[in-house]
């Protein structure tokens, strides 16, 4: 099974690389990682780990350091000319360590490389690329660590939505060298939206680079690759989700996976301070969960489903979405509700459209909604207007909680992948990219090859329900492995705040943080 594969494969590369590699000089030595990197070896190991290999300081290599020329430093950092030039600074003038061990997340350009052997040939002693760019999020779960990827692609005003769908190629590349995959890489057709072909076009192209130049005679497996955007299915991000991660990232203050709380009882520590914090936690999402939560889910529910807990259609939305316009709930909960009632329409008038925004009281914050139009979801209905209803499976006789009767539309693709080698080749909404490099047909005894494993990116940032599809649809399907990421996990309020920042200009975006910053 795939058990903390993703999490296992990352720590192994890195242990394999890094660590052996320190081993070699069994002197005590400093690790100086990025912000990136700091969060990818955190996922994988501990500091007690660490030490256990001869680490004995961890330190950002982005802060003034005092200089300690008597031990060897390890670098791990991300192939970036900010990341470079800091450690150019720690040797170009007088050397702060005794030699230096460099090892990159990702391929190095030519130049950056040239830069550091101009200025710090003499003392370098390793330098690799290990080809881990992508954060190991949970067991099935990876992201690229880049929620300002969302603007830079959909952002009408974005100046280097390439050079993110670039960086995105990368990672997924790095990703399946990692899992030692050489995938087919397929992706949704949704319209005018061309961003998921873009991707898997140089996805496709990279990978057959990458094994091209790894001279391994790698051949494509089984895996299959698929990329959607996030305007493919834009219920699930937004409604209110009733598992606990769910819910706590969603109803309470929690920021970069941070809880914070007042504790009752300041003398527990170790486990009994940690089974406290998830007491309190618990008890936060429950409150929010009885005043308002419960109520809402309901109307939430018929609107995404289209149909009552009963089975009943729901023939006329609005009498759904009145009676929670009419309560005093939330802005953001309101506006929630309003998405789901023009999704269900498949867009509505301009007149109705400005009605409900007056209901809401948003009448200067409209990009709320009608931004959601650049991730190319139907706002406003016109005589020229496509229906963008995806077919759904048949889930009528499974088991569902009244207020969880919602499917993620992308548990059906997996659903219906669950032979991806052969499963969407003739499917009209799915393209199949074959690579002009690839020299290698797979032989038939690759093709009887038992079991068979999914990779879905999507663009534009992942729900909570996305992610536990994966597990569920891994546990059903003994016979195929789901893997899925994106760019970053979204909570509803933040893909809202997100959605309206689109339609800013990136000065205006930059200045709004720093204010809110100082």
């Amino acid at each position: 099974m795939l058990a903390a594969l993703i999490l296992i494969c990352a720590s192994s590369g890195i242990k394999e690389t890094i660590i052996t590699d320190c081993n070699k000089s069994g002197v005590w030595k400093i690790l100086l990682l990025d912000p990136f990197t700091t969060k990818l070896l955190s996922t994988c190991c501990k500091m007690s780990d660490l030490m256990a290999e001869k680490i004995t300081i961890v330190e950002d290599l982005y802060k003034i350091r005092e200089p300690v020329p008597e031990m060897k430093a390890i670098y791990f950092m991300t192939p970036t000319s900010k990341s470079v030039d800091a450690f150019i600074s720690d040797f170009k003038t007088k050397a702060k360590y005794k030699a230096a061990y460099v090892y990159f997340t990702d391929y190095c350009s030519d130049d950056l490389f040239n830069k550091m052997k101009l200025y710090c040939a003499k003392h370098i002693r390793v330098c690799k690329e290990l080809n881990i760019s992508f954060m190991p999020q949970e067991a099935q779960v990876f992201t690229c660590d880049n929620p300002e990827a969302f603007y830079s692609i959909y952002s009408p005003h974005s100046s280097d939505k390439r050079k993110t769908l670039e960086t995105l190629a990368e990672q997924l590349v790095t990703l399946c060298a990692t899992l030692d995959e050489y995938p087919g890489v397929r992706y949704k057709r949704d319209g005018n939206m061309e961003n998921a072909k873009t991707l898997a076009e140089m996805v496709d192209t990279r990978l057959a680079r990458h094994y091209e130049l790894d001279d391994s005679g790698k051949k494509k497996t089984q895996a299959q690759l698929l990329i959607v955007e996030r305007g493919f299915d834009p219920v699930s991000p937004i409604l209110h989700e009733l598992t606990y991660q769910a819910m706590a990232y969603d109803l309470t203050p929690i920021k970069n996976d941070i809880y914070t709380y007042k504790s009752k009882d300041v003398h527990r520590s170790g486990c009994g301070r940690i089974k406290t914090v998830h007491l309190q936690l618990a008890e936060d999402c429950m409150k929010a969960f009885s005043d308002n939560v419960e109520k809402i889910c309901k109307a939430e529910q018929d609107l995404a489903v289209g149909s009552d807990a009963d089975g009943m259609k729901v023939k006329d939305p609005m009498r759904t979405l009145l009676p929670v316009l009419l309560h005093p709930y939330s802005k953001y909960d309101k506006i929630r509700a309003v998405l789901l009632y023009i999704f269900s329409l498949n867009g509505t008038t301009d007149e109705n459209l400005s009605k409900l925004i007056q209901h809401v009281k948003i009448e200067d914050e409209r990009e709320f909604i009608q931004n959601w139009k650049e991730l190319g979801v139907p706002i406003i209905t016109s005589s020229f207007s496509i229906s963008r209803k995806v077919p759904r499976r048949d889930h009528s006789q499974e088991e569902r909680y009244n207020l969880s009767r919602w499917i993620p539309v992308i548990k059906d693709v997996m659903e219906n992948t669950r032979f991806p080698a052969c499963a969407l080749k003739s499917h009209p909404s799915w393209s199949l990219l074959h690579s002009a490099r690839q020299k290698h047909k797979p032989s038939s005894q690759d093709e009887r090859r038992s079991g068979s494993r999914l990779i879905i990116f999507i663009i534009g940032g992942i729900a909570y329900s996305e992610m536990r599809s994966a597990y569920e649809v891994t546990q059903a399907v003994k016979s195929c492995e789901v893997i899925i990421g994106s760019s970053h996990i979204l909570t509803p309020t933040g893909l809202l705040d997100d959605i309206k920042a689109l339609s800013k200009r990136p000065m205006e975006s930059f200045s709004i943080e720093e204010r809110s910053n100082a």
